[in-house]
């Protein structure tokens, strides 16, 4: 009954959850342009996900792995697995192979010691949306099966609906059994080992929470980030590297409150045209945000309301933010949905562009000061 109350206070006066306001770019969260000063190693036709062993960098594109040794200047990739299907997910299996996502309904281990071992389902429910992988301290694969109603490609879709169905589930590749360590998540995307326990990413809530592997409720490590947060992976030295791969606006926070014009939006819209986050934007005449709330005197300001964005967050083991990476509204870099560490460098996958990145940690430090 309070609970009741508390909601429809909220909805009178715009406060808690129904508030449409979000976070604004400051201190850490300084707006820069390093994402669209990195070095564009590759463009790729259809690129999803990366992962590292610390010496190579692997690339998910479309149903192939490219893998590229870290230590090399130039882009030289070679293949080293190809499915039937999309691939929506990868990740380095400790002592050789890789674990791959396919299509978001099962999740096949190809090399090493396990090679050929597949899981369709965790605990009677079969995957749907798995859509990051990595391995925990204990030696079991996570996974974010991020939504139990639509596949990764239709990410856009459980956001409208405002969907509350996705899971992390720890695969024992010993037992080929999978367990969930949480659900009712809305919209899973990303996970990382974190000690004993794990991380997930709880994209529509715009936060990271902790999961403990003894099970209880998950806590958060931070909370109300200014995007939608995706992949996140462990930084040398303690830390972490969190993808946002796009960004809270107004309009969309009023969109999604109000369900008539929402609703009806989904029925008779096509997707490509919602008032939604996108992965690129400035393509066509037709997308919901034109005119001087982007450009002056056909000039595109970099502090537009953006539609589309390139956001990665350098968070500590206690979740505090020490700097960021930006490619703002008039650059092309945007849709970072994945960035590992090999050898001194950050790799990062720009979804929007399509593009493989690479810049210096030690150089973005230095001259970032922090």
């Amino acid at each position: 009954m309070i609970t009741a109350i508390k909601q429809w206070s909220d909805r009178l006066l715009g406060r808690g959850a129904a508030s449409i306001t979000v976070p604004v770019f400051d201190g850490a969260l300084k707006s820069n342009t390093w994402l669209e000063d990195a070095a564009v190693l590759s463009q790729l036709d259809a690129p999803v996900d990366l992962a590292s062993d610390g010496v190579s960098v692997f690339v998910a594109d479309g149903n192939t792995v490219w893998q590229h040794e870290g230590i090399s200047t130039q882009w030289a990739p070679r293949a080293v697995a190809c499915v039937d299907a999309a691939i929506s997910a990868i990740a380095c299996v400790p002592g050789g192979g890789l674990a791959l996502a396919v299509g978001g309904r099962e999740v096949r281990i190809v090399g090493g010691a396990h090679d050929g071992l597949v899981f369709t389902q965790a605990e009677g429910r079969a995957l749907n949306c798995v859509n990051a992988l990595a391995f925990g301290s204990d030696g079991r694969l996570l996974a974010s099966d991020g939504s139990a109603t639509q596949p990764p490609e239709r990410w856009k879709h459980d956001l409208m609906e405002i969907g509350h169905s996705g899971r992390l589930i720890a695969f024992d590749l010993a037992r080929n059994q999978g367990h969930e360590r949480a659900s009712g998540l809305s919209y899973a995307f990303g996970t990382s080992a974190a000690g004993n326990g794990a991380l997930v990413c709880e994209s529509w809530r715009h936060r990271v929470l902790r999961v403990d592997a003894n099970g209880g409720m998950p806590v958060p490590l931070v909370d109300n980030l200014p995007g939608y947060p995706s992949r996140i992976t462990q930084a040398r030295g303690g830390g972490y590297w969190l993808t946002c791969f796009a960004l809270r606006t107004q309009l969309v926070e009023f969109v999604l409150r109000e369900p008539v014009f929402r609703k009806r939006m989904l029925l008779e819209v096509d997707p490509a045209y919602w008032i939604a986050p996108a992965l690129n934007s400035g393509n066509t005449y037709l997308e919901p945000m034109q005119g001087a709330h982007l450009k002056m005197m056909g000039v595109v300001k970099p502090w537009a309301p953006p539609r589309s964005y390139g956001l990665v967050i350098r968070l500590d083991d206690k979740g505090l933010i020490r700097y960021s990476l930006h490619s703002r509204f008039d650059g092309q870099n945007h849709g970072v949905a994945a960035a590992v560490e090999c050898a001194g460098q950050l790799y990062l996958l720009a979804q929007g562009s399509k593009r493989l990145l690479r810049l210096s940690i030690t150089d973005t430090e230095r001259n970032l000061a922090v």
